[in-house]
C-alpha cells in the first residue's frame, strides 16, 4: 500500500477548508434578501416620500451641498432598501435608520447592504453634491437611485438640482 505525503495530505485538507469557508462567507456576506410581497396584498409594507425632488439652489464648483429626503413605511410589514446608487461620482447617498447611518453610496451600487424600516418609522435619505469631482457649470440634476420591497413602488428616484456657477 502507497503511503500519501503528510505535507500533500496537509495542503489536500487546507485547500477543502478554505474552499468551505470562502463560500460560507461569501453567501454571508450577500446579506438578507428582501421579504417580496404583491400589490394585493392588504399587510405590505408601503413606501411615503416627502417629496422626490430637492432644489440646491445657486453654488459654486467648490460648494458642497445636501439635502434630506424623509422615506416613511406607512405600510404593516418592514420596507427593505437596497441598490443604493447615484447617477454621478460627485453625488452621494446616505441613509439613517433609527439613528444608525448606511455606508456612504455613489455612483456604484452595494447590493450586500440592506436597510429595514419596520411600520410607522421613517428614514433620512441624504443626498450630497460635490461639483467640483466633476466640474460642470449651468443648471444640474443628480439623481439617488434605490430599490424597496413596496410592490408599487420598487424602484425609487430622488433628484437634486442645482445651478452651478
Amino acid at each position: 500500500m502507497k503511503r500519501i505525503d503528510p505535507f500533500i495530505l496537509g495542503i489536500a485538507i487546507f485547500t477543502i477548508i478554505a474552499l468551505i469557508g470562502g463560500t460560507f462567507f461569501a453567501f454571508k456576506a450577500i446579506g438578507k434578501p428582501l421579504e417580496l410581497y404583491s400589490a394585493s396584498e392588504s399587510e405590505r409594507p408601503q413606501a411615503e416620500l416627502n417629496t422626490k425632488v430637492q432644489d440646491l439652489g445657486q453654488m459654486k464648483v467648490s460648494d458642497v451641498k445636501s439635502a434630506d429626503f424623509t422615506l416613511k413605511n406607512v405600510g404593516q410589514k418592514p420596507l427593505q432598501i437596497t441598490n443604493v446608487s447615484t447617477s454621478c461620482n460627485c453625488t452621494f447617498a446616505q441613509i439613517e435608520i433609527n439613528g444608525k447611518k448606511s455606508p456612504r453610496f455613489s455612483m456604484h451600487q452595494n447590493p450586500n447592504w440592506v436597510g429595514e424600516i419596520e411600520p410607522g418609522k421613517e428614514a433620512k435619505i441624504t443626498a450630497t453634491y460635490q461639483p467640483s469631482l466633476m466640474p460642470v457649470k449651468g443648471a444640474v440634476e443628480r439623481d439617488v437611485l434605490l430599490t424597496t420591497n413596496d410592490p408599487q413602488n420598487p424602484n425609487i428616484s430622488l433628484k437634486v438640482t442645482a445651478v452651478v456657477d
